[in-house]
């Protein structure tokens, strides 16, 4: 517990040391205050209780205009988008978004800057300022932000459920906007009695308790009475319905929907976690089981949705194979047979004590992480829970009652519920069209009668609640490193593998970590071969499911996917019982066999998975084939879509045994786990599968290291590769402007980090504030295997590719001049930003294995690197800053390589043949084929070059 001075004891995680208080400020704005001396970063985030459910008739998305316009300029700082270029440059973020019931803003940023930071940070909240043209300004970039999301089949489902639904209720409204109304629902809604604030910082209370009272005290209360939405946004007309739809992608999906009482109102009783723990599961004899092992189902997952504090809505979504489409009655039969078996079950308290146990379990051993992340999930809560359970929310169900659980599983009833089955075998047999995103669709009455026949005739299979689970941690104890390893190291080395190893000395938590990377050859050597691995990964991970389901749930998480040299097996979780199963996927790798009737759901997943790439959004596309350019012995999916059709099982079944015959494993192993266990793990992985009298695998011969190699861009040119969108139906186009610079150097890694902190709001706020060129604009680091670079990422439906292009290099030019004339403070700022962002701590085990593992997986093993790269920094110049700027970056610099990737979409169709077929500069080259391209150019070195895949 923490014990605010309000009296108010605060329940918190027994491994927090972090402070708490509650204050109310004179104002009534209700304030949690945290004091975490270890931090890093400061953070705070303001939820306002006013969301989408508050829009006025008629004006619909006002809410999320208002986000949008709040955070452009204050009285006190008038200076346009000077908020954001202030947490930018002192190494922060900032962002907003806007739900039905509330509105959350928040940011953090470096320690030193946290008082500035939040002063300019209340002011939005107290004298907000915008212009007229501003406001112009946004309503194009909501309207970007609008058609970026047309054609994203989650947001068209959504979409329909809320059209499907009572008129005159606010779960009924769209939820984009393009009006201006906003200045005046902000001083009708925005008071200080509907506000929750959290303060996240490194100074004591009494501190953070003074700032907060300077700076939020003139925040205007209203004594605005907390919003209401009282009614059900479904009656019984919008009940007992079968709604058909058509979706963008391939593939279908069944919902199934019924409106529950919200478990806020019974939040430590936990009623739908419990009947989503169990209608979820995965397990032998599970719903999800039996539905997979009639070959209908690829996923299934339940979820209480759209939950406020007076209506909510269970989901049972189901992904479905195309021979689960042509049996949906029968699976919505063995769905309602299933929650008959819970209703004849009773409500088991052997279950809901193991479920309580498990989320107490993950609750108190729970991983720390960034501020920012944890000030908004807090105050999201602040709204809804009483003060002692801010932190907790409704994560630890602890009051067993039968009755509210069986409440909520009596909603669960054919005459309560709401079907949605989309799949584009429906399109041409609609008949109604959603006005919104234009979502075709059909809707048709279903009666509790109907259902109970689908009941009726639905298989015969046994289902069955789940048993104990034997992968519940019981012993958390800490194993204390007799030596402090602060950095990975090299603890064995054979010609089978590698072993990198790193105790947990910071977090002292109960974790294990491991990754296995496979390397083999002939796993990536065609297209064919990339298909099968990925078959096979995939089966694996539906092999194990039933067995390692168990495991997930208690908090041990596990994947096996395909890389571009082989696979990789990653683990992490409590290390109790990790090791269990961990043997499991490695005998399992080991004893391999295909079932055909689970290798064809499977391939047909991977076929419509392939299928769907051109759904992909155009920047995502103009990525794809940024990464298709530069990364050697990469094949496109279209190839991987054609091989398809022709691949058998018994093609994979003939393919694994050569893939697996030449392997190379390394493995890193870190966290609760010592160095003679970590040992122990390799020498059983080794014995299994490269000893024996008929080993499954062989060592690699020294010419079989596979390496990660990226293309060398010519020097002084700009390349340029233009192609229509894949979707003709997407009006959208988007650029990739990439500037390669070098290969991974400490003192020009400094110098491109800093540049991209310098350049990256002026570039925001000057090509989508300004020009409004589109709600995605973004410019960022780029790192290929060790090939350092800049990349501008723009989706646009305002300007074509190569307009967009023409307005980035106008932007270098100008921010050429803003370069050559920043102060030496405002050079020093930016320089102790970068610096603090370096210095920044691992918040959890997770985030520290991903930052050396990389390191490892490219094979640069600087594991020092963040030290280093700060010592380079405190030693560099501006004008060695501008020297860099001018050699690598400026427009028509001698040395600059770009790779300018540009997708027509719809709107500039007319633009693509026009651009392609322009004259080819001097300095230009315009790649026609990129397989030809790549061929022809030299290649930079690879990092992990050496025998073994180990740098000596």
């Amino acid at each position: 517990m923490a014990v605010g001075r309000e009296g108010v004891e605060i329940v918190k995680p027994r491994s927090d040391k972090r402070e708490y208080r509650r204050i109310v400020l004179q104002n009534s704005l209700e304030v949690l205050l945290i004091s975490d001396p270890d931090t890093d970063k400061c953070a705070a985030s303001m939820d306002v209780g006013v969301g989408s459910f508050c829009d006025p008739e008629g004006l619909d998305g006002l809410a999320h205009f208002l986000e949008h316009m709040l955070f452009y300029a204050s009285e006190k700082y008038p200076v346009e988008d000077s908020y954001r270029k202030f947490i930018t440059e002192h190494g922060g973020r900032t962002n907003a978004f806007t739900a039905p019931r509330h509105t959350n803003y928040h940011f953090d940023v470096n320690v030193d800057s946290f008082e500035e930071a939040l002063d300019r940070f209340a002011q939005f909240f107290i004298k907000p300022l915008m212009s007229p043209d501003a406001t112009m300004r946004e309503i194009k970039a909501v309207h970007s932000e609008s058609q970026k999301n047309l054609l994203l089949d989650t947001r068209r489902m959504n979409q329909l459920q809320k059209h499907t639904s009572e008129e005159s209720h606010p779960y009924h409204k769209f939820f984009f906007f393009f009006g201006k109304k906003w200045i005046q629902f902000y001083k009708e809604n925005y008071s200080a009695n509907l506000m929750h604030l959290v303060i996240y910082s490194k100074e004591n209370l009494d501190e953070i308790q003074c700032l907060v009272e300077d700076k939020f005290q003139e925040i205007q209360n209203t004594d605005k009475s907390s919003p209401h939405f009282p009614g059900q946004p479904c009656s019984s007309e919008h009940l007992q319905i079968l709604v058909k739809t058509v979706p963008i992608k391939q593939g279908h999906k069944l919902r199934v929907i019924w409106p529950v009482t919200p478990e806020i109102q019974h939040y430590k009783e936990g009623p739908c976690r419990y009947l989503g723990h169990l209608i979820g599961h995965e397990g032998e004899g599970s719903l999800f089981y039996v539905l997979k092992t009639l070959g209908w189902a690829t996923s299934l997952c339940t979820d209480e949705r759209e939950s406020c504090w007076e209506f909510a809505f269970f989901m049972v979504e189901i992904g479905l194979t195309d021979a689960g489409h042509e049996h949906v009655q029968d699976i919505i039969g063995l769905l309602f047979k299933y929650i008959i078996l819970l209703q004849h079950s009773g409500v088991c308290k052997w279950i809901f004590d193991e479920l309580s146990a498990l989320c107490a379990t993950e609750f108190h051993y729970q991983d720390k992480y960034p501020p920012i992340h944890y000030v908004v999930r807090v105050a999201s809560n602040m709204e809804i829970y009483p003060p002692e359970d801010w932190i907790v929310g409704s994560s630890l169900p602890c009051e067993f009652n039968p009755g509210t659980i069986q409440k909520v599983l009596d909603k669960l009833s054919p005459d309560n519920v709401r079907i949605f089955w989309e799949s584009k075998s429906f399109e041409g047999s609609t008949d109604m069209v959603e006005p919104w995103y234009g979502t075709a669709y059909s809707m048709s009455r279903i009666s509790a009668s109907t259902i109970q026949e689908w009941m009726s005739s639905s298989p015969d299979e046994n289902l069955n609640l789940p048993g104990p689970n034997v992968f519940i941690p019981t012993d958390l104890s800490l194993k204390i490193s007799e030596e402090k390893i602060n950095l990975p190291v090299l603890l064995r080395k054979s010609s089978y593998s590698t072993l990198w190893f790193k105790p947990d000395t910071v977090f002292s938590t109960p974790k294990a970590y491991i990754k296995i990377d496979f390397s083999c050859p002939r796993a990536s050597n065609s297209s064919e071969a990339v298909v099968l691995t990925n078959l096979f990964t995939r089966l694996l991970m539906d092999y194990l499911n039933e067995f390692a389901y168990y495991a997930r749930v208690a908090g041990l998480y596990y994947g096996v996917h395909h890389t571009n040299t082989g696979f990789q097996v990653t683990m992490v979780g409590y290390n109790h019982k990790l090791r269990i199963l961990l043997e499991k996927v490695i005998e399992k790798i080991a004893t391999f066999e295909v079932r055909p009737e689970r290798f064809a759901v499977i391939k047909e997943v991977v076929t419509k998975k392939n299928q769907n790439m051109k759904f992909q959004q155009p920047y995502e596309q103009a990525m794809y084939y940024c990464s298709l350019i530069l990364q050697d012995n990469t094949q496109p999916w279209t190839e991987h879509l054609e091989v398809l059709p022709s691949i058998k099982g018994e093609d994979l079944t003939n393919f694994l045994p050569i893939m697996l015959s030449r392997t190379f494993l390394e493995f890193y192993i870190a966290g609760n786990i010592d160095h003679g266990e970590a040992e122990s793990i390799v020498q059983h992985i080794e014995n299994t599968l490269f000893c024996g009298p008929q080993p499954i695998c062989q060592p690699l011969y020294p010419s079989q290291h596979v390496t990660n190699r990226v293309v060398k861009l010519g020097t002084g040119l700009s390349h340029y590769y233009c192609t229509e969108g894949l979707n003709p139906s997407d009006e959208n186009s988007a650029l990739v402007h990439y500037i390669q610079v070098h290969r991974d150097d400490i003192v020009m890694n400094v110098k491109l980090q800093l540049f991209a902190l310098i350049a990256k709001q002026p570039a925001f706020h000057q090509l989508r504030s300004v020009e409004q060129l589109g709600y995605r604009t973004v410019l960022m680091k780029r790192n290929d295997y060790g090939i350092r670079g800049l990349q501008f990422i723009i989706q646009s439906t305002v300007k074509g590719p190569g307009d967009i292009d023409l307005r980035v290099e106008e932007f270098l030019k100008m921010f050429e001049s803003e370069l050559s004339q920043m102060t030496n403070e405002d050079f020093k700022s930016n320089v102790n930003a970068l610096i603090g962002m370096k210095l920044e701590k691992h918040k959890n085990l997770r985030e520290e294995c991903a930052f050396y593992w990389k390191e490892i997986s490219n094979g640069t093993l600087k594991f020092d690197r963040r030290e280093t790269e700060v010592e380079a920094l405190r030693q560099l110049t501006q004008q060695e800053l501008l020297d860099f700027f001018n050699e690598y970056v400026k427009v028509g610099a001698a040395r600059k390589k770009t790779l300018s990737v540009r997708v027509y979409g719809s709107l500039h169709a007319s633009e693509y043949m026009t651009d392609k077929n322009q004259p080819v500069q001097p300095s230009s080259i315009q790649i026609e084929d990129i397989f030809s391209f790549r061929r022809s150019q030299p290649l930079y070195g690879s990092f992990k070059g050496a025998y073994g895949q180990v740098k000596s």
